[in-house]
């Protein structure tokens, strides 16, 4: 059986990547991993993870289709494990950036239930940012005969931002 640790890299078709890397290095402090301007691929280390932006005017972008919108996404959120997850310093960092973002709520993710925060990156896919799981939602996620089926609460991002 393949055993998945955590999410290894995705992949967003940009238009505009200066943006997305003063975003995702400047806000979010990724680094630039690896470039590929023969593919249009620009990789960026995000902790153990990576986040590969594509242009959609380059070499592998023109073979995705239609440029990311409001009519043509191509993803609807990923979510980042933040540690430590100091919500004022975060919040801090993220209005000095001009970046507004949604409530602090308690969600379930891949380590349990814990705080998160949404942002929209410069050309609207939207980002999770995820604290630790709370205590409880470890002991619940380690106890013995725990439901295999647990699925997240569906939430209508746009409200509860």
């Amino acid at each position: 059986m393949i055993h998945i640790r955590d999410i290894d890299h995705l992949v967003l078709r940009v238009t505009d990547l200066d943006r997305m890397l003063a975003f995702y290095c400047g806000v979010l402090g990724c680094s630039v991993e690896r470039r590929r301007d023969d593919l249009g691929l620009v990789q960026l280390r995000a902790g153990r993870s990576m986040i590969d932006l594509v242009p959609v005017d380059g070499p592998q972008g023109r073979a995705g289709g239609a440029a990311p919108g409001a009519q043509a996404r191509n993803l609807d959120h990923f979510c980042v494990r933040v540690d430590p997850f100091d919500e004022a310093a975060i919040r801090r960092e993220l209005a000095a950036a001009g970046i507004d973002s949604g409530p602090a709520r308690t969600r379930f993710g891949a380590e349990g239930e814990g705080p998160s925060i949404y942002v929209d990156d410069p050309e609207g896919n939207v980002v999770e940012l995820k604290g630790p799981p709370t205590a409880a939602s470890t002991e619940q996620m380690s106890a013995p005969g725990r439901s295999q089926a647990l699925i997240p609460e569906c939430e209508a991002r746009r409200e509860v931002r």
